[in-house]
């Protein structure tokens, strides 16, 4: 298959010759040869680059989830690197002063809480109010486009891990949210995209013949990937999600659990696609760090059976209940909840302490169905 990146240079770049070029990239974004597509734009005769432009994690993936960048000039092409994930989210007019086109290159993770889709839908709205073309060169899907799971953000609870009214898992890839931005939620740029060749909708990253490269520091691979739609919620509690471990979001604990009785009690709800197995682990940052915690690895035996979100959301349920004087969700000191943002809406919480998400996941399916409604004329692929 060939990504947008490919199909650019191949037949598209012409278009763009002697316009000064932006690019929002990091190290995601490189060719089927693993090139860079910083090192191929800043080579190329025909294409002047001018400026880059950082998400969260940084140009070269080397800043922790939440560690805020500084802009600064890359040592390597003498550019200037403009922080998008610091003082502001949003780029500058002054940063767009020296471009015409930014491109946008991103590797993104196919769940709503990952901050790349909201970055680009800023970057949009200041193409839109500077007068700036924008252009997407798409990537997959890495947990497939076929399948959805989860609810739709609210209003009142809107973020820069849930923007805008997106499932948990929305089975897009970054060049069709980007039509869903211009023609659903109203960030009328001069927009682009530059689609993939090859690509189909049920395909996971594992079957496109790419090289997986990490798009932060703990998205290790493939299960953790299809996992992290419903375990990233478990961010929002007391509970260590595995940061600082060899698998995050795939190692589930805390000091308080029997790692053997939660694996038993959850492997008992016999929940398609997904076998827990009882661990012990220390996290070497984040929470409980340098503590020992018990608790269980979520394996998955079936990725296409699989609903990550009701399995996370069934795990928080069923430690709740079973450690209910030690389970808590975190509250910050303006007395919100982050987990209020991740899950979209301030109901959900309510449900997981009084044991009733059967419900909850009930009424994603209206929410579910009407963005699939919503969603399909931007669709670009089988």
């Amino acid at each position: 298959m060939k990504l947008g990146l490919d199909v650019f240079f191949e037949r598209k770049i012409q278009e763009f010759k002697g316009k000064r070029i932006g690019l929002v990239t990091n190290m995601t974004g490189v060719n089927h040869r693993l090139v860079p597509t910083i090192d191929l734009f800043h080579g190329h005769p025909d294409i002047q680059l001018s400026a880059l432009f950082a998400p969260e994690h940084g140009i070269r993936g080397d800043a922790k989830e939440g560690e805020k960048l500084d802009s600064f000039i890359d040592p390597y092409t003498k550019v200037p690197v403009y922080s998008l994930y610091g003082a502001s989210k949003k780029p500058s007019k002054e940063m767009l002063d020296g471009v015409d086109v930014i491109f946008f290159d991103l590797q993104d993770i196919g769940a709503r809480y990952y901050t790349f889709i909201y970055t680009m839908a800023y970057v949009m709205e200041a193409c839109s109010e500077h007068g700036k073309h924008f252009v997407v060169l798409d990537r997959p899907n890495p947990i497939s486009g076929s399948l959805m799971e989860g609810n739709l953000v609210k209003k009142d609870v809107r973020s820069f891990v849930g923007l805008y009214p997106l499932p948990n898992r929305h089975g897009m890839t970054v060049g069709e949210i980007a039509l869903l931005y211009k023609h659903e939620f109203g960030i009328h740029c001069d927009l682009t995209v530059i689609p993939m060749e090859g690509w189909e909708r049920d395909m996971y990253y594992d079957q496109t013949g790419l090289f997986w490269v990490p798009p932060s520091p703990n998205t290790t691979g493939m299960d953790m990937s299809i996992l992290y739609p419903g375990t990233c919620l478990v961010e929002g509690t007391n509970l260590s999600e595995g940061r600082g471990t060899t698998r995050p979001f795939e190692f589930i604990g805390s000091p308080y659990i029997d790692g053997y009785l939660l694996a038993k009690v959850f492997n008992e709800k016999s929940l398609p696609g997904v076998l827990a197995r009882p661990i012990s682990f220390i996290p070497t940052y984040q929470k409980h760090r340098d503590t020992v915690c018990e608790g269980v690895q979520l394996h998955v035996v079936d990725r296409h059976s699989l609903n990550s979100f009701k399995t996370g959301l069934t795990l928080i349920e069923t430690i709740a209940e079973m450690y209910h004087n030690d389970f808590e969700f975190l509250e910050h000191s303006n007395g919100k909840f982050f987990f209020d943002l991740l899950a979209g809406t301030k109901d959900l919480r309510a449900r997981i302490l009084s044991g009733d998400t059967k419900t909850f996941l009930e009424e994603c399916e209206e929410e579910l169905h009407a963005f699939s409604k919503q969603k399909q004329p931007y669709l670009l692929y089988n």
